[in-house]
């Protein structure tokens, strides 16, 4: 399978894909003391913020619109906005996140493609110079 023609929801191989791949990186999150900044902001059970990515991506990646169902509009950079994140806390996520792709995603330009998309997005969160 070239992935032609499928969106990145059913290259990442639909639900269970995109699931493992969250569950990963929140694993990351909570376990490496490089990422400790940006676990921090997060409540101490993590369940609740994986659910959110994960319905998230879901629908941006092309499947089901699990986010905008249930939330309405993402709003993404406002719904950070009560949260410090400025270059630190961007590369811890993109740290999470890249390490993530690369122990789940087994395609080379898929990882390309996700890792594009997540630098550009954790970017545009920063919302302080510090």
């Amino acid at each position: 399978m070239d992935g032609e023609g499928e969106t990145l929801y059913d290259q990442l191989g639909g639900e269970e894909g995109l699931r493992v791949l969250v569950a990963r990186f929140y694993e990351l999150m909570d376990r490496l003391p490089e990422a400790q900044g940006i676990r921090d902001l997060h409540p101490a059970d993590l369940s609740g913020s994986a659910d959110k990515l994960y319905k998230f991506l879901s629908g941006f990646f092309g499947g089901p619109s699990l986010y905008v169902s249930e939330f309405g509009h993402p709003r993404l950079r406002a719904r950070h906005l009560p949260f410090p994140i400025g270059v630190s806390e961007r590369d811890q996520w993109v740290l999470c996140m890249e390490t993530a792709l690369q122990e789940v995603v087994g395609s080379v330009a898929l990882r390309s493609t996700l890792s594009s998309y997540f630098q550009r997005t954790a970017d545009h969160m920063r919302n302080t110079d510090v």
